[in-house]
């Protein structure tokens, strides 16, 4: 079907084909599923969120779980040489990801994202998957997070059952979502703020008890990598790290989806983009290294962290014990307990949004894209509040096999799409060039092209196949961890084979991939081609002005600062 043909089924006023009318209306599916041309006047989300609300969900939006509990797991398993090693790679690719990510969403702020952009820069059949693949990622992970957290509360309230805490979390993070993005933008401010200073204080004081520099507690200084402790086991145990990174450093692409309803996307994307080169360094990279510096790999509180979410085994809580700090139980705790939340509300987030745009470009049941007057989406968030009732599931298994579960099929899953962004970019710097646009005009322009967009492909495959290497040479072999890594796949596949029989055979669409010349690079843009440097010109001028009127006293800066900040 044409989009002309489209156009008149969708639209009240087009001129209507008697044919193609007698097609739609023999499926009751496809009136459901397909969106109508009433979406354009229906509310939409709201541009609230300011720039320090994205950069710090750039920074600390998403430190959660994974590094406060399960990346000790990493240097558990292969040794502190090999965790740091190998959350260095994800985090290069990672950071890879986000910057070929990032050139796109500055000049197309979509609540969608790289789903929108894979239908539209590459084929509808690649959108549809990665949104539908990036819903179940975000909506298994409430649970994840919420089973976290109970065992988390647990610790100061034993007596609760997992499940009572997990609805206690859920309500008050559910209801918050209700109110507008603003309270979702200025909730995570405040949660990752605490994870930052966390990290930052954490990294410190065990630097200063690995140099010995606290009386009466000898650090280890650099034993712990020495005699052949550093890389333990091979490559084979090597690749089984990857899953650990790539739990821990799930959602950096999350600030893409916020751009949808940030306040000028065009100069707050690229700052909270660039923002995460120091989340990378600082709080993932000297974590692990501060970890492996200060617990042997031996110790076995690295693994029941993460295996039971047991806060006194935190490699976070070890290491303020050892250096003298006894209560360092409780304040690590409800550091944990901010974390989980600011996961949970991430969650979410993420989740609601990916459906919205999943349902206003027609791939998912349209109920999913209607919004209130405040912009928020109502139906998307009560499903992934539905989704996430798998919690109870942990009083069945118990939480410690649940959390693993969710942990391996969201890390895949973040792989895969990482990996499709860098095929995403490739293919829409490629319909950019073959329409004669000039690269001045974006927002920002990602350096070193094609190489970073290039690598993350190449990466995503060798990691992809390292992980499916050690599961299956994983001894004793067990055929659930080879389930485990490909599960997400078979996700992916299905997803994207099954909309493209969909498209053949129930729209007629035989043209598979958007051919470059045709690819939209018009709607949701920030700027109308040539119109870049004129409207940068402009804002440079403004902040200029504003810098020169806020001399002449207190009021001035008192108006500036209320107009900036909030």
């Amino acid at each position: 079907m044409s989009d002309t043909e489209k156009d008149a089924v969708l639209s009240d006023e087009a001129p209507v084909d008697d044919e193609v009318v007698s097609k739609t209306s023999t499926s009751a599916w496809k009136r459901f599923l397909v969106m109508s041309r009433d979406a354009s006047v229906e509310n939409e989300t709201k541009r609230a969120m300011q720039s320090r609300h994205l950069m710090m969900i750039a920074i600390g939006g998403t430190i959660g779980t994974g590094i406060f509990l399960s990346a000790g797991s990493a240097i558990a398993l292969a040794g502190p040489g090999s965790a740091l090693l190998s959350y260095f790679v994800v985090g290069m690719f990672v950071y890879s990801v986000v910057i070929s990510l990032g050139e796109m969403s500055a000049m197309f702020p979509v609540s969608g994202a790289f789903s929108v952009f894979g239908s539209r820069f590459v084929s509808p059949a690649l959108g549809f998957t990665l949104g539908w693949n990036y819903w179940f990622q975000w909506s298994l992970s409430i649970p994840s997070e919420l089973t976290a957290a109970a065992i988390i509360l647990q610790f100061w309230a034993p007596q609760v059952q997992a499940w009572e805490w997990a609805l206690v979390i859920i309500v008050p993070v559910f209801l918050l979502q209700l109110i507008h993005v603003r309270v979702y933008g200025e909730s995570e401010y405040w949660f990752a703020l605490v994870k930052v200073l966390m990290i930052i204080v954490f990294i410190f004081v065990g630097l200063i008890y690995d140099w010995g520099g606290v009386k009466g507690h000898p650090g280890p200084g650099l034993s712990n990598f020495r005699n052949g402790q550093a890389f333990i086991g091979g490559f084979q145990i090597f690749a089984q790290t990857f899953v650990y990174a790539f739990y821990s450093f799930g959602g950096v692409e999350l600030v893409a989806i916020a751009a949808g309803e940030s306040v000028q996307p065009h100069k707050t994307v690229p700052r909270a983009i660039k923002a995460t080169f120091l989340r990378i360094v600082l709080f993932y990279i000297l974590t692990i290294l501060t970890i492996g510096l200060c617990i042997n790999w031996q110790d076995p509180t690295l693994l029941s962290a993460a295996g039971d979410s047991d806060v006194t085994a935190s490699p976070l809580t070890v290491v303020f014990q050892r250096a003298g700090f006894g209560a360092a139980a409780h304040v690590v705790n409800a550091v944990l307990l901010t974390a989980v939340l600011s996961a949970t509300n991430s969650c979410f987030y993420a989740s609601s949004r990916m459906l919205l745009s999943l349902a206003r470009s027609g791939q998912a049941p349209r109920i999913f894209g209607w919004v209130t007057s405040q912009g928020v989406p109502v139906p998307a968030l009560v499903m992934a509040l539905a989704v996430s009732s798998v919690t109870f599931l942990t009083t069945i298994w118990g939480e410690g096999i649940v959390f693993t579960w969710l942990l391996n099929l969201t890390g895949i899953s973040a792989l895969l799409v990482w990996g499709s962004i860098g095929l995403i970019s490739l293919r829409f710097r490629a319909a950019y060039r073959a329409q004669g646009r000039s690269l001045s005009d974006l927002p920002y322009t990602q350096p070193f092209f094609p190489l970073l967009p290039a690598g993350v492909v190449v990466l995503a495959l060798l990691m992809f196949i390292a992980e499916g290497y050690s599961s299956v040479k994983e001894q004793p072999f067990e055929a659930k961890n080879v389930v485990a890594t490909y599960i997400g796949v078979a996700l992916y596949i299905i997803l994207y084979l099954g909309y493209t029989i969909y498209e053949r055979f129930g729209l007629g669409i035989r043209q598979h991939f958007v051919p470059l010349l045709e690819v939209d690079l018009q709607t949701d843009a920030v700027w109308k081609p040539g119109e870049g440097a004129m409207i940068r010109d402009h804002d440079d001028k403004d902040e200029e002005g504003t810098a020169v009127s806020v001399t002449p006293g207190w009021r001035t800066w008192l108006s500036y600062a209320a107009k900036h900040v909030y």
